[in-house]
């Protein structure tokens, strides 16, 4: 959808929340660019990673490669990631995780309908936006702009580290 060089503009930073002060993740369902059905709250018990992106985004394809090799890297260690493809269309998307090895599933979310779901606790001020949400299913940090491999390594570290 158009020629890349459009996204959403926000205040770019990460916001890390200690526990105890942490919003609760609101009560995500969709549809995946595959077709299944999903629920957020079926991962509580799980680091859940929550990625904002759309193909058209160009600071998306800068963090593509780093999203990519971490959700490899943390694969059987509890921690889930799942994007949310907002203002888009699932052949668009496809062909974006194909070109970034992205092998993890997406939300289809064309009219950033699950985008509005988190403006009541932490919403994402900007595309891309990346959320670590805990084992409780409470927001454990956010970051708004491109993620670093580096950053959201240690990030996710953290919050694996977390007893419940």
């Amino acid at each position: 959808m158009g020629n890349g060089s459009s996204f959403v503009a926000g205040t770019y930073g990460t916001t890390v929340y200690q526990p105890g002060t942490r919003p609760a993740a609101p009560q995500v369902t969709g549809t995946m660019l595959s077709g299944t059905r999903f629920l957020l709250s079926a991962d509580r018990g799980a680091v859940v990673v929550l990625n904002f992106w759309g193909s058209w985004c160009t600071p998306c394809r800068a963090e593509a490669p780093a999203l990519g090799q971490l959700a490899r890297h943390f694969s059987g260690a509890g921690v889930r990631f799942v994007g949310v493809d907002i203002r888009d269309d699932p052949a668009s998307a496809e062909a974006f995780n194909h070109t970034f090895r992205i092998s993890y599933p997406s939300l289809n979310d064309p009219s950033d309908a699950i985008a509005l779901d988190f403006s009541g606790t932490v919403p994402p001020a900007g595309i891309p936006t990346t959320l670590v949400i805990d084992r409780s299913g409470r927001i454990a940090a956010r970051v708004v702009g491109t993620v670093s491999y580096n950053g959201l390594s240690r990030l996710i570290a953290q919050v694996s580290a977390e007893r419940r």
